[in-house]
Formats: C-alpha cells, sequence, structure tokens
C-alpha cells in the first residue's frame, strides 16, 4: 500500500478532512472483515510472533506486512470508519476484541508463519456467534438466580 500526504492527494483528488467518518457497529465491523479475508480465501497471511508473552505496549506496536489486521487497514471504508494503522493494538481497539480474541487470529503459536485467510475469517466470524451459557451457569442461574 501507498500512503500520500493530503497534500499530494489534493493535486489529484477533492480530500474533504471534515468528511463525517461512517460508524460501523461491531458486528459490521467484524463482518466485512471476514468478507475482506474470504475474497481471497488462499491468501497466505503473515502472524504475530507470541503475541501472548509481549509487555502490553510492545504487544499493541506489534504489526506484519501481509498480516489478517494489515488487510482490514488495505479496505477505504475501514480507514473512513477510523481504522488507524494496522497494528495489533489498533485492531484491538477497532474491532472490540480481546487479546484472547485477537490471539487466536493473528498469532503465531496457532498457525506457524502464515496462516490462510479463510481460516482468519473463520476464527474472526466465530466470534460474531453468542456463546450459548454452559450447563453449570443455566444451572446456577435457574437455583441462585
Amino acid at each position: 500500500m501507498k500512503h500520500h500526504a493530503i497534500d499530494e492527494l489534493q493535486i489529484v483528488a477533492e480530500v474533504n478532512p471534515d468528511f463525517p467518518r461512517r460508524t460501523l457497529s461491531r458486528t459490521e465491523r467484524l463482518q466485512r472483515w471476514a468478507e475482506l479475508l474470504e475474497r481471497d480465501p488462499h491468501r497466505r497471511l503473515s502472524t504475530l510472533h507470541e503475541t501472548e508473552y509481549q509487555p502490553a505496549r510492545v504487544r499493541a506496536a506489534m504489526r506484519g506486512d501481509g498480516s489478517p489486521i494489515s488487510v482490514a487497514f488495505e479496505d477505504p471504508v475501514f480507514r473512513a470508519a477510523g481504522l488507524e494503522n494496522d497494528s495489533y493494538g489498533e485492531a484491538k481497539r477497532f474491532f472490540e476484541l480481546s487479546d484472547e480474541q485477537l490471539h487466536k487470529v493473528i498469532c503465531y503459536c496457532h498457525f506457524g508463519a502464515t496462516v490462510s485467510a479463510s481460516t482468519a475469517a473463520r476464527h474472526i466470524r466465530g466470534m460474531l456467534v453468542e456463546k450459548q451459557p454452559t450447563l453449570f451457569a443455566r444451572l446456577r442461574q435457574l437455583f441462585v438466580g
């Protein structure tokens, strides 16, 4: 992806920095991210190494060219909606994910050096499914209230 300063872009296009950002719900953001990945399901995407062992500040700054997060950042709709870069921390903020959730999509320990776009999309779609309460939780609710 090639980045340009706004001054450079204004030479070839009308740039309106006050254009309102489109608000997308968390569900819409996750669905769109999965759809972007599914456009090229066999594409191999880079993972991030040992995200779970990094200090929070280091983890937040982690990024990799050609990662599932980079696919999201290449999307003009996401950038217009507020995705500021392709770092781990920005993906966590923008997609409203926990470290555990993002770890399942992006970490080397699950996939090795690369993950297929379809596999990353499947993990993202899995975050859209509401988890059913366990049997213990249902019994507790029934008896305790």
